[in-house]
């Protein structure tokens, strides 16, 4: 394996300076056939998607094909705008020279992607490789075996190997693509990862984006309206059965609201994801990757109960589907595990308040998380929030929808991630953006550079520059 992975490796080093000179019109054309072939395999990729997560077909579309082809559109409709040189403004020290930036293509590129949602976080940053004219590699996540191979095979009928290829298998295969210089390296996952990335990364001082996650708190105040904040929670926490990153984590919410909310929470669960007879719908509700996973899971239910939380709601199991259903836990020890990791499960932590303050001191006693969710009609209160945290993304009264708007950056800050992504935010992660200064011919032939030891001409100009 090895040894393929270096002859690819060296075919798109090779290939990556024929690839600098292509054009807008050769780029969308490739985005084309990248989403020509998308289209050809679709129930190939409805199968795996529910073979791996069992994600059901309306979930599969919303958050995986739909936001792909929305992904490949974006770009294609931006494309010749982005890659135009930008003017820069000029320098009191130069004022008749032209000031450009230039975005060129990094080279060869990494994308390790994870399984929660293998396909979408697999070519949302293909897209992004492809639109700054880059050649790239692959590596799908060994947990979701299935989506792999769909991607496998999706990259094997669109591309050359010398320009895009995919590689699938366990840990060791990325532990060898790790140890070769890419020009880039594009993550997902979880932080622990994360930090190994970047360590091997730094051995080649190569570039990193890194889409990481966190504890993603959501505060709802005595204002907000709760029905509206629980239908919406529900749908954020508990799709593809909490296993996003950007799923609201925990909930600090103001005592006032706290019965009223976990009755609520409870109503709109059971509606998007349980039949009429109130039971687990199979059809709507994803299951937990594999057994490693459910056993986590399940033993940060069992480490809250055994320090004396409450579970008002769920807890209920089902180890041969890998099944768990949506629970609450309240009343929560401060060393839980599960208010120390990051949940990517269907558990809700709900913490009550009285003083905001004090929940801002214990969100800011935290990493920093990829998302933060506040729900309130106080318009000071949001601004008191957001001047007073920080996080990757933030949504005010609602969850999640943040990723969709292309004309956002999504990423995260410090141990949340690095860097950022989607439409132009994109196109940059896996773009060098190169200061070209152009000479003016009348500072050539008039060569009106001042005489060092001019030290009133410095002074004067370090004057106007400050």
């Amino acid at each position: 394996m090895m040894q393929t992975i270096v002859q690819v490796f060296d075919a798109q080093q090779k290939n990556k300076y024929k690839l600098r000179l292509s054009s807008a019109k050769d780029r969308i054309k490739k985005l084309n056939k990248l989403k020509s072939t998308i289209k050809e395999l679709e129930e190939d990729i409805y199968a795996a998607l529910q073979a791996d997560l069992r994600k059901s077909r309306f979930e599969s579309a919303l958050t995986e094909l739909i936001f792909t082809y929305g992904e490949i559109d974006f770009a294609i409709k931006n494309l010749n705008s982005w890659m135009k040189p930008r003017r820069a403004g000029k320098s009191i020290v130069n004022l008749l020279a032209r000031n450009r930036i230039y975005y060129e293509p990094k080279g060869v590129c990494l994308i390790i992607s994870p399984w929660n949602y293998p396909f979408q976080l697999t070519m949302s940053p293909l897209v992004s490789a492809i639109a700054a004219g880059n050649c790239a590699i692959l590596k799908p996540s060994e947990y979701s075996i299935a989506t792999g191979a769909v991607i496998a095979k999706i990259v094997e009928k669109a591309f050359d190997k010398n320009e895009i290829a995919c590689f699938e298998g366990d840990e060791s295969v990325s532990k060898a693509l790790l140890k070769l210089p890419f020009n880039h390296i594009f993550f997902t996952g979880s932080t622990a990862v994360g930090k190994v990335v970047m360590e091997a990364a730094a051995q080649h001082l190569s570039s990193v984006t890194l889409e990481l996650g966190g504890k993603s708190p959501v505060i709802i105040d005595e204002t907000a309206n709760i029905k509206k904040a629980a239908e919406k929670i529900a749908w954020g926490k508990l799709m593809n059965a909490g296993q996003t990153c950007i799923a609201p984590d925990y909930i600090f919410i103001h005592q006032s609201k706290l019965e009223e909310f976990i009755t609520l929470y409870k109503s709109a669960a059971i509606s998007m994801f349980f039949d009429e007879h109130k039971r687990i719908n199979y059809s709507a509700y994803a299951k937990i990757i594999n057994q490693r996973h459910y056993d986590r899971l399940m033993g940060l239910i069992a480490d809250a109960l055994q320090k004396g939380a409450d579970m008002p709601w769920g807890g209920a199991s089902v180890l041969s589907d890998q099944t768990i259903h949506p629970t609450v836990l309240t009343n929560l020890a401060h060393d839980c595990k599960i208010m120390q990791e990051e949940i990517f499960g269907p558990i809700l932590p709900v913490i009550p308040y009285n003083d905001l303050e004090a929940t801002i001191a214990a969100i800011n006693g935290k990493s920093k998380p990829l998302a933060m969710y506040i729900f309130s009609e106080s318009k000071s209160n949001v601004k008191r929030l957001l001047k007073s945290t920080s996080s990757g993304g933030a949504c005010i009264n609602d969850v999640l929808i943040h990723i969709s708007n292309p004309n956002l950056p999504f990423g995260g800050v410090n141990e949340s991630g690095v860097g950022s992504c989607h439409g132009f935010f994109g196109f940059k992660a896996f773009s060098h953006e190169r200061a070209v200064l152009f000479q003016s011919p009348i500072n050539m032939s008039n060569m009106v550079y001042p005489p060092y030891d001019n030290k009133g001409w410095v002074l004067k100009m370090l004057k106007k520059l400050m």
